[in-house]
């Protein structure tokens, strides 16, 4: 990995390099995808099914599209026993997670009769995207659905690419567990249409979440306010604070767990130590040589791979939070410490035990996380993306008496005398 010195340029180049991967940039794949929403606003189940035989190679068709209970129940009795079990754990593991997450209404009134409000209700129907083309994501199935489930979201589709006809029985498994109300096998920005608008054979969805490649993640930008969205995801990223109290064998094969997910995944380190820095990056290479992607993360690393030698800690960390990484993982002294220091992050891990596949596959949190620098203004998901806050107000006739001339006043100020009127003609103050 290179080193670099951590200086005001440094950053400014990093920074630059690092946004480029952002969907935003892929200006010239934004005419395809919205070809391919039209084409499905219109045409419905037929352009699905044609986009789906020339991206996906197989014979598609309105009794072919959804997976059957047979197939899932065929999925779940081969698939590995022990995986299963894994994957149990883990769901429980998301499920306590989020039930935290839960809030509820209020009320709060005075003795004018005023009573203000809120109310929560979960979203009605969420669709969830997961991958299944360079990789099949089960983790991302229990991780997008869950929380739905938690928040008492009624209905589930789920979407996902089939190979030939078949959706990796790990997907299906992962489904199934989390609570999946049906499931159908297309892919791309063609499924992300479907959901948003609906066709003869896929309901339309008042939410879609999960994440996907860049023709995925510009259809759920281009749909945006048609329905909601999670985010728009960018490829995966690690940032790692480390001092010399880390171990380099621990952080190198942190960094890597991201590099190998994508060409353009970002790992960086940024150090205070020399030596770890040095030592961090003999085992990058030693560990990339023995890895099953290495040709990927020889790409992500010589494009998006830095470490960084900061003058202290007080520095590292204003960088990471420029940087704002999706993983922040901090191997110091004190973590605790410099957790509180770090303001931009979609998940901080602490401590040399706590690496970040902790995070991918069984803690709890939610692994669908802001990248790109979002994690400035972005969350998790999490239960608060599965429902709705409504505001309730109720006045009585004194609360609003006393109110009336102080709102009548506001509303003249701004021109809108239609307002004013409103609150007038309750008290004789009205243009009749």
């Amino acid at each position: 990995m290179r080193t670099v010195q951590l200086t005001e340029d440094t950053m400014k180049d990093i920074l630059t390099g690092l946004l480029k991967r952002s969907p935003g940039q892929y200006k010239e794949f934004e005419s395809t995808v919205s070809d391919i929403i039209e084409n499905v606003r219109s045409r419905g189940d037929d352009a699905v099914f044609e986009l789906t035989q020339k991206f996906d190679k197989w014979d598609i068709d309105s009794s072919s599209v959804r997976v059957s209970q047979k197939e899932i129940d065929d999925a779940y009795a081969s698939f590995d026993r022990h995986l299963i079990s894994v994957m149990e754990k883990s769901a429980e593991n998301i499920r306590r997670y989020h039930e935290n997450q839960l809030t509820n209404g209020f009320f709060v009134t005075d003795d004018t009769g005023t009573l203000l409000g809120q109310k929560i209700t979960p979203i009605e129907n969420v669709g969830v995207y997961v991958p299944g083309g360079k990789a099949a994501y089960p983790s991302s199935t229990l991780m997008c659905v869950i929380p739905a489930k938690v928040a008492g979201v009624r209905k589930i589709i789920m979407t996902t690419p089939a190979i030939l006809g078949k959706v990796y029985d790990g997907t299906l498994v992962a489904a199934k567990i989390a609570g999946v109300d049906e499931i159908y096998k297309i892919g791309g920005a063609q499924a992300v249409a479907a959901m948003a608008f609906g066709t003869d054979s896929i309901p339309k969805v008042d939410k879609i979440v999960g994440p996907g490649n860049i023709f995925v993640a510009l259809a759920k930008k281009a749909v945006f306010g048609h329905v909601s969205i999670d985010s728009i995801a960018g490829p995966s990223e690690i940032l790692v604070i480390a001092d010399d109290s880390a171990d380099p064998k621990f952080v190198a094969a942190d960094l890597l767990s991201q590099a190998e997910h994508d060409e353009i995944a970002s790992a960086i380190l940024i150090t205070d130590s020399k030596e770890l820095a040095k030592s961090v990056s003999e085992y990058v290479d030693k560990f990339t040589e023995k890895l099953d992607r290495k040709e990927i993360i020889r790409k992500s690393l010589d494009q998006y791979g830095y470490i960084l030698i900061a003058d202290d800690m007080d520095d590292a960390v204003n960088a990471a939070n420029d940087i704002a990484s999706e993983h922040v993982e901090i191997m110091t002294k004190d973590p605790y410490d410099i957790m509180t220091k770090v303001k931009n992050a979609g998940a901080i891990f602490l401590g040399n035990y706590s690496s970040e596949p902790l995070g991918d596959y069984y803690a709890g949190p939610d692994h669908v996380l802001p990248t790109n620098g979002t994690a400035k203004f972005f969350s998790p998901l999490g239960v608060d993306a599965f429902i709705k806050r409504t505001s309730i107000i109720s006045y009585s006739k004194e609360a609003l008496g006393k109110a009336c001339d102080d709102i009548m006043d506001f509303a003249k100020a701004e021109g809108l005398t239609a307002h004013a009127n409103s609150i007038g003609v309750r008290f004789g103050k009205g243009v009749l």
